[in-house]
Order: C-alpha cells, then structure tokens, then sequence
C-alpha cells in the first residue's frame, strides 16, 4: 500500500474527504517525525511504539573492494509493533 491508497482507505474508513485524510495523515507523520527528532518515543496503544536508538561508529567491510570503512555513528528510527497489530497480521 502506497500513500495514495492509504489516504483512500482512510477517507472512506473516516467518511472525509481524500483532501481531509491527506492533510491527518501528513499531520500525524510531521507530529511523529517531530517528536522523534526531539528524542521522545511515541507510543500508540495496540499499534506500536516509534522510537529512536543511537548506533555507534563501527568499521565494516566494503564488499566489492574488501577495504576496510568507517560507518559514522548515526541515529536512526526504530518501530515496535503493538500486541493489537501483531495479532491482526498473525
């Protein structure tokens, strides 16, 4: 499912407009993704939990040449599914 049909099947879920669904959704993940760059977690009960972890600078193997890298410590984004949505896709 791409954007276009999310936005979709929420409009018709909602029984708004595809303009209004757009617009939550594009706020929902602008709310997610701003509180993720401020170090909260989000938590969505039944859903998930969104959150971010720290991973440290590491050396890996470039695996064309063999030479040895540095990948720079970075944060990245990390998703826990909820028990709701886990029994839904099992």
């Amino acid at each position: 499912m791409n954007k276009k049909e999310l936005v979709d099947s929420m409009a018709e879920a909602a029984d708004i407009s595809k303009a209004a669904a757009e617009k939550a959704l594009n706020g929902m993940l602008m709310a997610v993704s701003d509180a993720l760059a401020k170090g909260d977690k989000v938590t969505l009960v039944g859903f998930g939990t969104f959150s971010t972890v720290k991973r440290t600078e590491r050396k890996a193997k470039n695996p064309r040449t063999g030479a040895l890298i540095e990948i720079p410590a970075k944060t990245i984004a990390k998703f826990k599914p909820g028990s709701k949505l886990s029994d839904a896709v099992n």
